[in-house]
C-alpha cells in the first residue's frame, strides 16, 4: 500500500474514534483535526475537547486544534443551505469544516480526509446527496473517506489508488449504534463517550435564544453568542437584556464578561445571583432588573424590600432597595 498520509476529522465521539482505530489498523499514517467553537458542548479546556484529546492519545496519533472564528459566526447568521430543525446549519457547517481541514491536510502533507459520518445518521448532513454537495462545495470531490459506509458509498479516490484498504470497510447506515459499539469492542477501545449531539445549535433551548438575539442584534458579535450559554435570560425591551446568573459558576463567568457601562447587580446580605443587565436603560430597567435579581435570592419575606447593590460604568458600588418581582411581570420577558 502506497505511504499516503490521511487526515482524520476526530469529534471524539463514537464513530470518529473507532475510525481513527480501523486507520491505525491498516497501518495508516494518520494525523487528526478537532474543530471547536463557541458552540460545542464537549466541556473542553483551552486546547480542545477532552474527549477528542483522550481518543487521539489513546490510539497515538497527532491531533490539531482548529477553533471556528469570526468567519463561522458570520455562517451562523446567514447559512447558504438553510438551518435543520433548530439553529444547526449542518450542511454550511460541514462544508467550512471540510475547508479548514483542506488546509491543514496542505500543511502537514496528507493527501485526503476521513470521516465517521454514517449515511442517514444524520438527517440534514449525512444523506448522499448532502455528502455529494459538500465535497464540491469545499473542494473535496473524491478525497473523502467514509470507511462505516463505504459499502453504500461509490468509491473515493484513496480506495480507488488502493491507499486504503475498501475491502474492510462496512456498510453501516441509519442512526442505531449496535455494529459501532461491537467494533469498538473489537478494536480494543475503550471508554469512548455515549453517542449524542454536541453542539448547542441543535438544542431547541439555545436556538430560541439565537434565534431572539439575531431578530435583535443583526451585528451580533462573538461575545453576544457566548453569552447565550448563560443565565435565565429577559429581553425587558429591542435593545434592553437580563441575565440571571443560575449558580456560582455563571455568577462568575457574567461578572467577568460584562464590559463597559453594562450594570452588573446582586443581593446585600444573603446568597443570591449576580444579574447583568445590557443595552440603553432607564432608571426603570435598573429597578425592575433589581426586582428580578431579588426574586431569585434566598430571601425569607418576599413581600420586604430588599437591599441589591449595582456597579455601572463609574466603577462604584451603588445601592437599590427593590421588592421581589412576581411571576407574572417578569415571565413575560422570559427568553
Amino acid at each position: 500500500m502506497p505511504g499516503k498520509k490521511a487526515l482524520m476529522l476526530l469529534s471524539g465521539g463514537l464513530d470518529s474514534t473507532i475510525v481513527l482505530g480501523l486507520l491505525k489498523q491498516q497501518g495508516v499514517e494518520v494525523e487528526a483535526v478537532h474543530f471547536t467553537s463557541l458552540f460545542c458542548t464537549c466541556g473542553g479546556k483551552e486546547g480542545g475537547c477532552g474527549t477528542a484529546m483522550k481518543a487521539a492519545k489513546q490510539l497515538d496519533v497527532k491531533l490539531h486544534v482548529v477553533r471556528k472564528g469570526d468567519d463561522y459566526i458570520e455562517l451562523i447568521k446567514k447559512p447558504a443551505h438553510g438551518y435543520g430543525s433548530n439553529m444547526n446549519p449542518c450542511i454550511d457547517c460541514r462544508i467550512y469544516s471540510f475547508k479548514k481541514a483542506r488546509e491543514v491536510m496542505d500543511k502537514i502533507g496528507a493527501s485526503f480526509i476521513v470521516t465517521g459520518e454514517v449515511l442517514g445518521q444524520r438527517p440534514m448532513s449525512q444523506r448522499m446527496d448532502a455528502m455529494r454537495l459538500i465535497e464540491k462545495e469545499a473542494g473535496m470531490e473524491g478525497l473523502v473517506v467514509r470507511p462505516l459506509s463505504a459499502q453504500h458509498l461509490p468509491e473515493s479516490i484513496p480506495e480507488k489508488e488502493g491507499w486504503v484498504d475498501r475491502s474492510k470497510f462496512l456498510g453501516i447506515s441509519g442512526r442505531g449504534r449496535k455494529e459501532q459499539i461491537k467494533l469498538a469492542e473489537e478494536l480494543n477501545i475503550k471508554d469512548y463517550p455515549c453517542p449524542a449531539g454536541g453542539c448547542l445549535l441543535t438544542d431547541p433551548g439555545f436556538a430560541v435564544r439565537l434565534k431572539d438575539l439575531l431578530a435583535h442584534n443583526k451585528e451580533a458579535s462573538g461575545r453576544d453568542l457566548s453569552l447565550l450559554k448563560y443565565g435565565r435570560r429577559f429581553r425587558l425591551s429591542d435593545d434592553v437584556l437580563l441575565l440571571v446568573g443560575r449558580n456560582e459558576g455563571e455568577n462568575g463567568i457574567l461578572e467577568t464578561l460584562r464590559t463597559g457601562n453594562e450594570v452588573l447587580m446582586g443581593v446585600k446580605d444573603v446568597p443570591g445571583p449576580n444579574s447583568l443587565l445590557l443595552g440603553k436603560l432607564t432608571a426603570e430597567d435598573v429597578l425592575f432588573a433589581a426586582s428580578v435579581t431579588a426574586r431569585f435570592a434566598d430571601v425569607e419575606d418576599r413581600s420586604k424590600p430588599v437591599k441589591v447593590w449595582y456597579k455601572n460604568g463609574d466603577g462604584k458600588e451603588h445601592a437599590i432597595e427593590a421588592t421581589c418581582a412576581e411571576e407574572k411581570d417578569y415571565l413575560a420577558f422570559r427568553v
